[in-house]
């Protein structure tokens, strides 16, 4: 049996994640899970149930971001 890291398992809202913005590493939580065509973050986002996208907020600046889960890296805290 394998151990289990949980970093193949999708984010869920609240879990504390990071990701690359302007070649620096940001942090914060995913608010929502996006999985239709929608307005968020200040753009359109297509998202389907196949290929959801998750909508987060940085922890530094406040400001909400909509990144795919392969861009996201769970973090402990």
């Amino acid at each position: 049996m394998t151990k289990d890291d949980g970093q193949d398992k999708a984010p869920r809202k609240g879990d504390n994640v990071a990701w690359n913005s302007h070649g620096s590493e940001t942090t914060g939580k995913v608010e929502k899970k996006i999985t239709k065509r929608t307005k968020a973050a200040g753009r359109t986002v297509d998202a389907s149930p196949e290929e959801p996208q998750y909508e987060v907020r940085s922890d530094k600046s406040g400001r909400s971001a909509v990144h795919k889960p392969s861009a996201l890296k769970k973090r402990k805290k």
